[in-house]
């Protein structure tokens, strides 16, 4: 099949949309399809991958994102040759995917990556929180209705999709991960390299350092741990525009000599840190279907994170991990109850790896490929049963 993935941002801006993109890409291109990426800026950066059709834009400040209206002649043409168009952001590449696509009777899948409604909350804390609801409600029942079919990374999206009054076809395919990299990233990377000892008990953070993590409620958890856990320690993998405020208030609550900030690595280098430490750990509540905790997983580390719809449906509390209430109190004894004990976290490690095997990025991208081919062969069906006789 010929695939297009259509997405407002693309390399070398690094999110967990653009990691699930470049690996269901790799993995459909491994079993002979053609993935096309469409995507906007960025022309002076050197593509790796095969595929990657840039169009000119305007950049959003440092935000990653390009803003335009339409695709370059191009892409137009590449576009119109796509079995199926599969969009990642629904405002800028959805608009033109309803543009180009519709009358071409190219299927058009829409997944749901991210809670619009928190990051607006986050970015544009001056607008009333109703708002960003109200627009939501607005705007995605009639751009769904347009696709021919949704994917919700997890139940509880599909929930919350339904809540905004979506009525379309909703599929859950989760997101997935390289398991096999994660496990075995040929590299031996030590403690030492980080200044870190055997005897230190490390959680780790990875992810962007935005005002939606929550990452302030992870520091003040971090050190109020610190009276309960000896050696204690946290690695933070990441950037964003949060990262000044991050390291200024470790500087005043005077945990930076115990905090390691990283800052961003290349997307295979995430397992060596990942190697590092006893349990993964995030504050966020903003999650679609978070790959951070997965990739976590995946090496064995137990999750700690907060009740949530996209956390909650990783995270099994007592299985895989600890889920906590979105307090500070719960978040910080939960955190130290499972640093403390080695029988618990040895149980939940285990469990860990065995729940992330769901999320194998080649099981994800063939339910993703069976999608597809469905809608591929519904459309053709139906463009026979309108065929006039002659």
């Amino acid at each position: 099949m010929l695939i297009g993935m259509l997405t407002d941002t693309y390399k070398p801006y690094i999110s967990g949309v653009t990691h699930h993109v470049s690996l269901t890409k790799h993995s459909l291109d491994t079993e002979g399809h053609k993935v096309f990426v469409f995507t906007f800026g960025g022309q002076d950066y050197v593509d790796e991958e095969l595929y990657v059709i840039r169009s000119p834009a305007v950049p959003l400040a440092d935000t990653g994102y390009n803003l335009s209206f339409r695709y370059n002649r191009s892409a137009q043409h590449k576009l119109a040759k796509m079995d199926v168009a599969h969009v990642h952001h629904p405002f800028a590449s959805g608009r033109l995917a309803l543009r180009y696509c519709q009358s071409r009777k190219i299927p058009i899948v829409f997944t749901y990556h991210t809670r619009y409604d928190l990051y607006a909350q986050a970015y544009l804390p001056h607008l009333p929180e109703a708002i960003p609801e109200a627009f939501l409600h607005a705007f995605l029942p009639g751009f769904c209705r347009q696709c021919d079919l949704v994917v919700a990374p997890s139940p509880s999206l599909a929930k919350l999709l339904r809540g905004y009054g979506v009525d379309a076809p909703i599929e859950i395919v989760p997101n997935g991960v390289d398991l096999s990299g994660l496990r075995d990233s040929g590299r031996e990377f030590q403690r030492a390299a980080l200044d870190l000892d055997a005897h230190d008990r490390v959680l780790i953070y990875v992810g962007r350092l935005g005002p939606e993590k929550n990452l302030t409620l992870l520091l003040r958890a971090f050190a109020g741990a610190q009276a309960a856990v000896e050696n204690l320690r946290l690695i933070i993998v990441g950037e964003g525009v949060e990262n000044d405020n991050l390291r200024d208030w470790c500087k005043r609550g005077g945990i930076s000599e115990q905090v390691r900030f990283i800052g961003k690595v290349a997307y295979p280098a995430v397992a060596d840190y990942l190697q590092l430490a006893d349990a993964f750990i995030t504050p966020s509540v903003s999650e679609v279907h978070p790959l951070s905790i997965i990739e976590g997983m995946a090496v064995g580390l137990p999750a700690i994170g907060i009740q949530s719809p996209g956390v909650a449906d990783i995270v099994e509390d007592g299985v895989n991990g600890m889920l906590c209430r979105n307090d500070l109190a719960d978040f910080t004894a939960r955190t130290v109850r499972l640093l403390l004990d080695d029988a618990l976290r040895a149980r939940l490690a285990a469990g860990a790896a065995e729940s992330a095997g769901k999320y194998d990025i080649r099981h994800t991208a063939a339910q993703l490929l069976q999608q597809y081919q469905k809608l591929r062969n519904d459309k053709a069906r139906a463009t026979i049963a309108v065929r006039p006789e002659r």
